[in-house]
Parts: structure tokens; sequence; C-alpha cells
């Protein structure tokens, strides 16, 4: 079963017929930019309720062949991801409400630990989108609102279940671990 919008599922059905995963982020972002400035993604109540001990991940949609998932992440105040990858899916996230720090990264192996340097942050405001295409995936999330919540709209290239963070280590480097992605009621 579906929670999202007709509006928005043609569109996400529509741009994923794409050709290429440079076409199909491009087509997705030009698709959430339009729907979310426009105010045109409705939710369900429970999906602007933040958690207490973490963000909240909650499907919105699920593709029937398998070709994209939406998801929700709710943000409370000073809530934020670990420098992560998207498990080798593309991804194209999309603010809703509030505003959201996005901090790029690079991330190289050295031995079994990785060096991971900042590149830019943006603040990111209700109708933005950005693209994220492995191997270029790399990026921290947080809440840039220090009293209220902030939502974002998720479109990953199939079922996101894991992904890589990476934990600082010795020596200036970091470690990675695998992460195992749940829904949130």
């Amino acid at each position: 079963m579906s929670l999202a919008s007709p509006e928005l599922i043609r569109h996400l059905d529509r741009a994923v017929e794409g050709e290429s995963v440079e076409a199909i982020t491009a087509q997705v972002k030009a698709a959430l930019e339009d729907l979310l400035s426009r105010g045109a993604v409705t939710l369900p109540d429970r999906f602007r309720e933040p958690r207490g001990d973490t963000y909240a991940r909650r499907l919105l949609h699920r593709d029937p062949g398998g070709r994209y998932t939406a998801i929700v992440m709710t943000w409370g105040p000073g809530q934020g991801t670990p420098v992560h990858d998207h498990g080798g899916l593309w991804c194209v996230e999309g603010v809703m409400e509030g505003r959201m720090a996005v901090t790029q990264y690079d991330v190289t192996p050295e031995g079994e630990q990785f060096r991971v340097v900042a590149r830019d942050t943006t603040l990111a405001g209700v109708g933005t989108a950005g693209r994220l295409i492995p191997p270029t995936d790399y990026h921290v999330m947080a809440n840039a609102q220090p009293e209220t919540p902030s939502l974002t709209l998720h479109v990953y290239g199939g079922e996101l279940s894991q992904c890589q963070i990476f934990r600082p280590g010795p020596a200036g480097c970091h470690l990675a671990e695998t992460r195992v992605l749940a829904f949130h009621e």
C-alpha cells in the first residue's frame, strides 16, 4: 500500500523511465523540486512526529516493480546522520519542511581504514533537492533548525536496506561499519 499522492507517483514513475542514472536522477530531482516547492506532497500526520532517539525513517511508497522507494525522514532538533553512503543506490533528497545542513565528503580507502574529508556544506530549504550517484554519494544530513523538526523526502533507486557509515578511528582515519536500516512507525 502506498501513502504517496497519485501526482507524486506519476512524476516518479515517469522519471525512472530514463535511460541512464544521470538522466533518471536529474528527472527525479526536477520533479521533487517542483512538487516540494508547490507544497504538492501531502503526508499523514504521523510522518511529522519526530523521535527522541534518532531521526525517523518512514516508508511513503514502494514501486511495485522495484525501481524505486520513497522515504520520508523526520528530523528533530539536533538530529543528523554520521558520514554514510547509499548502499550502491542512486538517491535524490528534497526538503519538504524546515532547513537541512548537507555536507558532502570525499572518502578514500587507506588499508582497512578510510580518509574522510569534508568538501562543502549546503543549507537546503523547502523545495531544494540534491542527487547522489555512487561512488560519490558520501554525505551527512542534519536538521539545521535548533528548535523545530525538518522533513525530507528521499527517493532511492531500489530498496535501501543497509549502508556504510564511517566513524572516527585512530590517527585521524575512519572505520567503516554496515548499518542495517529499518522503517519507523
